[in-house]
Protein backbone atom coordinates (compact mmCIF):
# COMPACT_ATOMS: atom_id res chain seq x y z
CA UNK A 1 0.00 0.00 0.00
CA UNK A 2 1.55 3.77 -0.80
CA UNK A 3 1.94 5.91 1.63
CA UNK A 4 -0.58 8.13 0.23
CA UNK A 5 -3.53 5.08 0.68
CA UNK A 6 -1.60 4.48 4.19
CA UNK A 7 -2.46 8.29 5.32
CA UNK A 8 -6.06 8.27 4.17
CA UNK A 9 -6.65 5.02 5.56
CA UNK A 10 -5.69 6.69 9.09
CA UNK A 11 -7.62 9.63 8.48
CA UNK A 12 -10.58 7.43 8.00
CA UNK A 13 -9.51 5.74 11.25
CA UNK A 14 -9.18 8.37 13.22
CA UNK A 15 -12.78 10.42 11.51
CA UNK A 16 -14.33 6.74 13.51
CA UNK A 17 -12.46 7.44 16.84
CA UNK A 18 -13.41 11.12 16.71
CA UNK A 19 -17.04 10.00 15.99
CA UNK A 20 -17.28 7.81 18.77
CA UNK A 21 -16.33 10.56 21.16
CA UNK A 22 -12.64 9.67 22.27
CA UNK A 23 -11.74 13.12 21.88
CA UNK A 24 -14.26 15.41 23.01
CA UNK A 25 -12.25 18.66 23.79
CA UNK A 26 -9.33 19.76 21.79
CA UNK A 27 -6.08 19.60 24.12
CA UNK A 28 -2.66 20.00 24.01
CA UNK A 29 -0.38 16.59 23.98
CA UNK A 30 2.99 16.77 24.82
CA UNK A 31 4.80 14.18 23.96
CA UNK A 32 8.68 12.64 24.96
CA UNK A 33 9.93 10.01 22.24
CA UNK A 34 12.87 8.25 21.55
CA UNK A 35 14.16 8.88 17.99
CA UNK A 36 12.50 5.94 16.64
CA UNK A 37 9.58 7.04 16.87
CA UNK A 38 10.22 10.64 15.14
CA UNK A 39 9.41 9.92 11.62
CA UNK A 40 6.49 7.82 12.09
CA UNK A 41 4.93 10.47 14.60
CA UNK A 42 5.65 13.16 11.66
CA UNK A 43 3.00 11.35 9.27
CA UNK A 44 0.56 10.06 11.53
CA UNK A 45 0.51 13.13 14.20
CA UNK A 46 -1.14 15.36 11.42
CA UNK A 47 -3.95 12.99 10.64
CA UNK A 48 -4.61 12.62 14.38
CA UNK A 49 -4.75 16.36 14.65
CA UNK A 50 -6.79 17.27 12.11
CA UNK A 51 -9.51 14.77 12.95
CA UNK A 52 -9.46 15.35 16.79
CA UNK A 53 -8.71 18.81 17.14
CA UNK A 54 -5.70 17.90 19.77
CA UNK A 55 -2.19 19.47 18.76
CA UNK A 56 0.42 17.48 19.47
CA UNK A 57 3.38 18.93 20.90
CA UNK A 58 6.77 16.56 20.20
CA UNK A 59 10.23 16.54 22.28
CA UNK A 60 12.40 14.29 20.53
CA UNK A 61 15.97 12.85 22.15
CA UNK A 62 18.29 9.61 22.40
CA UNK A 63 17.93 7.34 24.90
CA UNK A 64 20.16 9.19 27.42
CA UNK A 65 18.92 12.22 27.16
CA UNK A 66 15.40 11.29 27.20
CA UNK A 67 16.31 10.05 30.61
CA UNK A 68 17.60 12.55 32.23
CA UNK A 69 14.70 15.43 31.16
CA UNK A 70 12.14 13.21 32.65
CA UNK A 71 14.06 12.65 35.69
CA UNK A 72 14.28 16.58 35.93
CA UNK A 73 11.06 16.89 35.58
CA UNK A 74 10.02 17.77 32.40
CA UNK A 75 6.34 18.19 31.74
CA UNK A 76 5.08 15.52 29.68
CA UNK A 77 1.24 13.96 28.70
CA UNK A 78 2.58 11.09 27.07
CA UNK A 79 6.04 9.04 26.75
CA UNK A 80 7.36 6.59 24.28
CA UNK A 81 10.68 5.63 24.99
CA UNK A 82 12.31 1.85 24.98
CA UNK A 83 11.23 -0.63 27.36
CA UNK A 84 13.70 -0.57 29.67
CA UNK A 85 13.78 3.48 30.08
CA UNK A 86 10.16 2.29 30.52
CA UNK A 87 10.28 -0.16 33.29
CA UNK A 88 13.19 2.54 34.96
CA UNK A 89 10.62 5.44 35.09
CA UNK A 90 7.74 3.01 36.46
CA UNK A 91 9.61 2.10 39.30
CA UNK A 92 10.61 5.94 39.61
CA UNK A 93 6.69 7.19 39.71
CA UNK A 94 7.12 9.04 36.23
CA UNK A 95 4.72 6.73 34.23
CA UNK A 96 1.48 5.11 35.06
CA UNK A 97 1.91 1.55 35.31
CA UNK A 98 -1.14 0.29 33.95
CA UNK A 99 -0.84 2.54 30.76
CA UNK A 100 1.98 0.57 29.07
CA UNK A 101 1.45 0.22 25.20
CA UNK A 102 4.17 -1.68 23.30
CA UNK A 103 3.92 -0.14 20.06
CA UNK A 104 7.02 -1.44 17.96
CA UNK A 105 10.23 -3.23 17.82
CA UNK A 106 13.41 -2.67 15.75
CA UNK A 107 16.67 -4.26 15.58
CA UNK A 108 20.27 -2.25 16.07
CA UNK A 109 22.00 -2.75 12.65
CA UNK A 110 24.85 -1.44 10.52
CA UNK A 111 25.09 1.04 8.03
CA UNK A 112 26.98 1.67 5.14
CA UNK A 113 26.91 4.39 1.87
CA UNK A 114 24.79 2.93 -0.73
CA UNK A 115 27.08 1.18 -3.15
CA UNK A 116 29.70 0.56 -0.73
CA UNK A 117 31.07 -3.15 0.29
CA UNK A 118 29.00 -4.43 3.00
CA UNK A 119 31.00 -6.19 5.88
CA UNK A 120 30.40 -9.51 7.29
CA UNK A 121 28.38 -8.91 10.30
CA UNK A 122 27.23 -11.89 10.93
CA UNK A 123 28.83 -13.39 14.20
CA UNK A 124 30.34 -12.21 17.22
CA UNK A 125 33.80 -12.43 15.77
CA UNK A 126 33.09 -11.15 12.13
CA UNK A 127 31.22 -7.80 13.85
CA UNK A 128 34.41 -7.13 15.92
CA UNK A 129 36.61 -8.04 12.64
CA UNK A 130 34.37 -5.00 10.51
CA UNK A 131 34.44 -2.42 13.69
CA UNK A 132 38.72 -2.83 13.58
CA UNK A 133 38.99 -2.40 9.76
CA UNK A 134 36.61 0.18 9.17
CA UNK A 135 38.48 3.44 8.71
CA UNK A 136 35.63 5.16 10.34
CA UNK A 137 32.93 4.37 12.28
CA UNK A 138 29.97 6.84 13.94
CA UNK A 139 26.67 6.04 16.44
CA UNK A 140 25.32 8.19 19.05
CA UNK A 141 27.02 7.12 22.70
CA UNK A 142 23.53 7.81 24.63
CA UNK A 143 21.40 6.09 22.13
CA UNK A 144 20.34 2.40 22.61
CA UNK A 145 22.51 1.61 20.01
CA UNK A 146 25.57 3.42 21.25
CA UNK A 147 25.63 1.92 24.80
CA UNK A 148 25.41 -1.51 23.49
CA UNK A 149 28.50 -0.75 21.11
CA UNK A 150 29.93 0.68 23.57
CA UNK A 151 29.37 -2.21 26.35
CA UNK A 152 30.59 -4.56 23.44
CA UNK A 153 34.05 -2.88 23.00
CA UNK A 154 34.54 -2.41 26.38
CA UNK A 155 34.29 -6.55 26.55
CA UNK A 156 36.63 -7.23 23.81
CA UNK A 157 39.23 -4.56 24.47
CA UNK A 158 38.71 -2.85 21.49
CA UNK A 159 37.95 0.58 22.95
CA UNK A 160 41.47 2.32 22.91
CA UNK A 161 41.69 1.17 19.19
CA UNK A 162 38.44 2.49 17.93
CA UNK A 163 38.65 6.04 19.93
CA UNK A 164 40.51 7.69 16.88
CA UNK A 165 38.02 6.79 14.06
CA UNK A 166 35.08 7.26 15.84
CA UNK A 167 32.60 10.49 15.28
CA UNK A 168 29.80 10.45 17.84
CA UNK A 169 26.29 11.67 17.11
CA UNK A 170 23.66 13.15 19.51
CA UNK A 171 21.12 12.91 16.80
CA UNK A 172 20.34 9.27 15.83
CA UNK A 173 19.15 10.57 12.42
CA UNK A 174 22.67 12.43 11.90
CA UNK A 175 24.75 8.84 12.07
CA UNK A 176 22.93 7.91 8.76
CA UNK A 177 23.20 11.50 7.37
CA UNK A 178 27.06 11.27 7.98
CA UNK A 179 27.39 7.31 5.97
CA UNK A 180 25.23 9.17 3.26
CA UNK A 181 27.64 11.53 3.03
CA UNK A 182 30.73 9.41 3.00
CA UNK A 183 32.24 11.27 6.98
CA UNK A 184 32.00 7.46 8.04
CA UNK A 185 32.61 3.83 6.75
CA UNK A 186 30.47 2.06 9.18
CA UNK A 187 26.72 3.77 11.38
CA UNK A 188 25.37 1.96 14.41
CA UNK A 189 21.87 2.40 15.34
CA UNK A 190 18.12 0.74 15.04
CA UNK A 191 17.54 -0.19 11.50
CA UNK A 192 14.79 1.89 11.14
CA UNK A 193 16.51 4.84 11.37
CA UNK A 194 19.68 3.90 9.29
CA UNK A 195 17.55 3.22 6.48
CA UNK A 196 15.34 6.78 6.78
CA UNK A 197 17.78 8.47 5.12
CA UNK A 198 18.52 8.32 1.52
CA UNK A 199 21.98 7.00 0.09
CA UNK A 200 22.50 4.30 2.84
CA UNK A 201 21.90 0.47 3.27
CA UNK A 202 21.99 -1.83 5.67
CA UNK A 203 25.04 -3.92 6.00
CA UNK A 204 23.00 -6.20 8.82
CA UNK A 205 21.21 -6.68 11.86
CA UNK A 206 23.54 -7.10 14.96
CA UNK A 207 24.54 -11.18 15.31
CA UNK A 208 22.02 -12.92 17.49
CA UNK A 209 24.72 -12.72 20.68
CA UNK A 210 24.58 -9.24 20.57
CA UNK A 211 21.05 -7.96 19.43
CA UNK A 212 19.23 -6.72 21.76
CA UNK A 213 15.30 -5.73 20.33
CA UNK A 214 13.86 -2.03 20.71
CA UNK A 215 10.40 -2.16 22.05
CA UNK A 216 8.99 1.39 21.46
CA UNK A 217 6.39 1.62 24.50
CA UNK A 218 3.84 4.30 25.15
CA UNK A 219 2.33 5.18 28.54
CA UNK A 220 0.60 8.13 30.58
CA UNK A 221 2.69 10.32 32.46
CA UNK A 222 1.87 9.81 36.42
CA UNK A 223 1.15 13.79 36.51
CA UNK A 224 -0.31 14.00 32.74
CA UNK A 225 -2.54 17.09 32.27
CA UNK A 226 -4.51 15.74 29.44
CA UNK A 227 -4.66 11.79 29.85
CA UNK A 228 -7.87 11.57 28.00
CA UNK A 229 -6.36 12.67 24.66
CA UNK A 230 -2.71 10.68 25.18
CA UNK A 231 -5.02 7.71 25.31
CA UNK A 232 -6.76 8.88 22.25
CA UNK A 233 -3.85 8.87 20.61
CA UNK A 234 -2.10 5.62 21.92
CA UNK A 235 -5.47 4.37 20.29
CA UNK A 236 -5.08 5.56 17.60
CA UNK A 237 -1.49 4.54 16.93
CA UNK A 238 -2.55 0.44 17.42
CA UNK A 239 -4.65 0.65 14.79
CA UNK A 240 -4.20 -1.09 11.86
CA UNK A 241 -3.71 1.80 9.86
CA UNK A 242 -0.76 3.18 12.12
CA UNK A 243 0.61 -0.25 12.05
CA UNK A 244 1.27 -0.26 8.18
CA UNK A 245 2.90 3.48 8.59
CA UNK A 246 5.32 1.54 10.75
CA UNK A 247 6.27 -1.14 8.47
CA UNK A 248 6.73 0.91 5.60
CA UNK A 249 9.07 2.87 8.34
CA UNK A 250 10.67 -0.47 9.11
CA UNK A 251 9.46 -1.17 12.30
CA UNK A 252 7.93 -4.72 13.45
CA UNK A 253 4.27 -3.16 14.81
CA UNK A 254 3.07 -5.28 17.88
CA UNK A 255 -0.34 -4.08 18.03
CA UNK A 256 -2.40 -6.97 17.90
Amino acid sequence: MRIGSLAAAAGMALAILSAQGIAAQAAEIKIMTTSTMIQPLGELGPQFERATGHKLVIKGAVTGEMKRLIEGGEAFDLAIVASALFDDLIKQGKIAADSRTPLTRDGMGVAVRSGAPKPDVSTVEAFKRALLDAKSVTYAPEGATGIRLLKFMEQHGITEQMKAKTKTQTAAVNIAKAVAAGEAELGFAVSSILLSVPGVELAGLFPSELQVWIVSTAGLSASAKQPDAAKALIKFLTTPEAAAVFKARGLEPLSK
